[in-house]
């Protein structure tokens, strides 16, 4: 499964937005998925990203499936809400 992190939009600055974007994902996309399943997060497109925002979609998305894997990071903002991520929330992808 990829899941197009700008179809929630281009810019992702807010923690209220981050859970939104993750219910939704839940409710449409995840909910029938194997936790074994690939998920590939593919950040093509996005312009910026907040940690806010990041921690409830990535972080939940990383505890909730085994195999998460992350494309198109090049953006800095993207690279560093990653960074912030893996050394405050715990990420381990």
């Amino acid at each position: 499964m990829r899941i197009e992190i700008k179809k929630f939009g281009e810019v992702l600055i807010s923690r209220p937005a981050g859970k939104e974007a993750f219910l939704a994902m839940s409710a449409y996309l995840l909910k029938d998925l194997d936790k074994n399943e690939l998920i590939e997060i593919d950040f093509k497109g996005v312009k910026v990203l907040t940690p806010s925002w990041a921690d409830e979609v990535i972080t939940k998305l990383a505890k909730n499936f085994k195999n998460v894997e992350l494309l198109n990071t090049d953006n800095v903002t993207v690279k560093k809400t990653l960074e912030i991520l893996r050394e405050y929330s715990g990420l381990k992808i």
